[in-house]
């Protein structure tokens, strides 16, 4: 914590020697939107370069003035709660003074904005983020508070700890991890009880693109455990970007990729060579959209892609096609296709990439 302040502390004091300059106070940071300071690893994913160009949040332009306070705001917020040992979630931030930050989205960029320039992780700077994860299956651990949280015995699933790095005494006989990219898929398979029954394992959903405490609890099992993680995903465009996220980080987060990514997750389904292969109806598919088009030629260009070329045979196959499908589009097979006969077939014969 006392590296937070002096951090904090130094930001404040290069605005106050501006000022006895009579200088405009200026806040700069890596600009951790640009592709040109990013590069990619096998090992680590998409990591930003040292030395990377920077954007200045200046005081005196219009454009970026309220930018500069309400960054100045937010440091001062950080700073009484690291040195109250308390912690505020990003909505408690926003609800604190909804008509000076104007909306949520405000708030979460600037703080990501923050974690950046100071380059101290977020979750240091005591700011929460409400999780919308899940967790289930062979699985138990000790919240920081001291709560035993057992993801075994339940028929519902348990929220992804807000504080994924205060949980200790993780426990597990699982055999793999199981991402699941949406939230119906996940039910489905709870109910089916299909954590249990081929092999224990660990089920977890980020309810789409996931936040980070989801990629934080993905991170910490595979430190805790290093067995095999496996994601289960639409065989989309939007699917793939997801299970992109979870091996290789984000370009808006690839300050923290050392944290956040894990290189070794495989990808289980659902593959655009599945679809062929299982005869899946046409009337179950449903066709490109401009913007699916967009997003899957952009996926082809990055630099990860290369290093995975059986990934790209995959995206080529659904180029060709025009065609996405839903995990859903098992269910034409039949009701309990994807956990009775999908998943146990491509885990007992690896049917990953």
């Amino acid at each position: 914590s006392s590296e937070v302040l002096e951090a904090i502390e130094n930001v404040v004091q290069g605005v106050f020697q501006s000022l006895a300059q009579k200088k405009a106070p200026v806040l700069t940071l890596a600009n951790r939107t640009d592709w040109r300071n990013i590069e990619f690893k096998d090992s680590v994913g998409l990591q930003m370069i040292p030395g990377s160009t920077t954007k200045r949040i200046r005081s005196d332009c219009p454009q970026s003035a309220r930018r500069f306070a309400l960054m100045l705001k937010i440091l001062s917020m950080i700073y009484k709660m690291v040195q109250s040992n308390t912690y505020a979630t990003k909505r408690d931030i926003y609800y604190s003074d909804t008509l000076l930050f104007g909306s949520q989205s405000a708030v979460d960029q600037i703080i990501n904005d923050i974690s950046c320039m100071l380059k101290i992780p977020r979750r240091s700077l005591h700011v929460l983020s409400t999780t919308k994860g899940f967790v289930a299956g062979n699985l138990c651990y000790t919240e920081e508070d001291g709560t035993k949280v057992n993801c075994t015995c339940s028929a519902t699933a348990v929220t992804v700890p807000s504080n994924v790095q205060g949980i200790k005494n993780l426990t597990s006989h699982a055999k793999f991890i199981l991402i699941v990219e949406k939230d119906a898929t996940f039910q489905r398979l709870l109910d089916d009880d299909f954590f249990s029954k081929v092999s224990p394992c660990i089920m977890i959903t980020g309810r789409g693109v996931p936040d980070l405490n989801t990629r934080l609890l993905v991170r910490k099992l595979w430190d805790s455990f290093q067995i095999p993680i496996f994601t289960l995903m639409d065989a989309d465009p939007h699917g793939v970007e997801i299970m992109c996220v979870y091996k290789y980080g984000s370009v808006s987060m690839s300050f923290e990729a050392h944290h956040l990514t894990v290189p070794s997750v495989k990808w289980l389904g659902l593959l655009p060579s599945d679809l062929e292969r299982l005869n899946i109806r046409k009337d179950a598919l449903i066709p490109f959209t401009k913007q699916d088009e967009n997003k899957l030629a952009s996926i082809l260009k990055r630099p990860y892609i290369a290093s995975q070329p059986l990934w790209k045979k995959e995206l080529e196959i659904m180029a060709a096609s025009k065609l996405k499908a839903e995990i859903q589009a098992l269910t034409s097979l039949s009701s309990d296709f994807l956990s009775r006969v999908y998943l146990p077939n491509k885990l007992q014969f690896g049917g990953w990439l």
